[in-house]
């Protein structure tokens, strides 16, 4: 079962074998404990629901308490479910990196990084106006648009609201799986800041990066 979840621990490079340098973000990966297995019968659709992370048992709702206690599995902090790759995969086993290797293809979801209210510069990449002589426009949007409409046209790039939006990072290769020390190396960057939970889980694009290779 190539899905697991883990938090995001920085970035680094390291060497490959052929002598390349690569940057790759470190994920802390597991270990996971699948905490129920629904089935077609009895939920109408097959998933398996990972935990991760310790709680303490007073910091559960007993709605909470109960469901673990009902399963017989060990509380966890994060519960997410998983219905791709699944097969034979048993309540109460647990799922580490030694189930990745180097050269898999995983996709990486996280929650991006809080910018607050940023303005179009920062937020949509705008070129911004003249930076002398008084042009007064440094970092303001320009024109508004039709001037006749009497509204904002709909999906119009302006200032807002940035960042926090659920991000996938879609066909990323995975250079080292270190299952001592339950670390992930992945190439390139990933969603969210340091410490941030992430989802790491098989690539749907997988194929068609073998088929054009």
């Amino acid at each position: 079962m190539k899905n697991i979840l883990g938090r995001k621990v920085g970035m680094t490079s390291v060497f490959t074998e052929d002598g390349r340098s690569v940057p790759v973000t470190v994920i802390e990966a597991g270990p996971c404990t699948v905490v129920e297995r629904r089935t077609k019968e009895q939920h109408g659709y097959d998933a398996v629901a990972l935990g991760f992370g310790a709680v303490k048992k007073t910091r559960l709702t007993r709605a909470l308490a109960g469901h673990f206690k009902k399963q017989n599995v060990e509380p966890a902090r994060v519960v997410r479910e998983f219905r791709n790759d699944i097969d034979g995969v048993e309540l109460g086993a647990t799922i580490t990196v030694s189930e990745f290797e180097a050269g898999d293809r995983v996709d990486v979801v996280g929650v991006s990084k809080g910018h607050g209210f940023a303005g179009g510069i920062k937020r949509h990449n705008f070129k911004g106006g003249p930076a002398s002589h008084g042009s007064m426009i440094h970092r303001q949007p320009a024109s508004n648009g039709d001037t006749n409409a009497g509204r904002v046209a709909k999906g119009s790039r302006r200032p807002g609201h940035y960042g926090v939006d659920r991000t996938t990072h879609q066909n990323l290769e995975v250079v080292r799986a270190d299952v001592e020390r339950n670390l992930l190396l992945v190439l390139g960057p990933v969603p969210g800041p340091k410490n941030a939970l992430v989802i790491v889980r098989k690539s749907v694009k997988a194929k068609s990066a073998v088929a054009e290779g």
